[in-house]
């Protein structure tokens, strides 16, 4: 059973914040189709919020397919996002958790190893954008980064 989490300062909106946590849970095999979400009630109850965002959340996860609400009975998973690669047995997994070690014995705290991962995502989606071929390999010194001197042009 998934347990949401409200930041107030986050400056994300409430319901997006349970929207993104329902889809972490089913990236990582936490809920898996046919799993019952918490009732608004208890939602509420646990974290203090308006009941109509709650079911804001709900109406915008059944929107995307991933839940479906079930009259008199609550709201179900109906698909999952998780992949083996994600999960807690992988090898990704386990080499993460122990780089995210790593980080914090190096004195890195949580808002530091984000940044990392973030840069490194980006870092990551330039290299497999960039051209390759003989010309212009990824990453090979000067490829599509030097123009002409004048003298050449001349």
């Amino acid at each position: 059973m998934i347990e949401f989490q409200v930041d107030r300062h986050s400056g994300v909106a409430t319901y997006l914040q349970l929207v993104s946590q329902v889809k972490q849970a089913l990236r990582l095999g936490v809920l898996e189709p046919g799993d019952r979400l918490p009732t608004a009630r208890a939602v509420v109850e646990a974290t203090a919020i308006n009941p109509n965002t709650v079911l804001k959340a709900y109406r915008e996860l059944e929107r995307e397919g991933l839940v479906e609400p079930r009259p008199g009975q609550g709201t179900f998973v109906t698909r999952s996002l998780s992949r083996p690669e994600a999960a807690a047995d992988s090898p990704l997994r386990a080499d993460l958790v122990d780089w995210v070690g790593r980080a914090h014995a190096a004195g890195l705290g949580r808002e530091d190893v984000l940044a990392l991962v973030e840069a490194a995502l980006a870092q990551a989606a330039r290299a497999a954008q960039a051209p390759l071929g003989p010309a212009g390999a990824a990453g090979a010194p000067g490829a599509d980064t030097q123009r002409p001197s004048r003298e050449d042009t001349t």
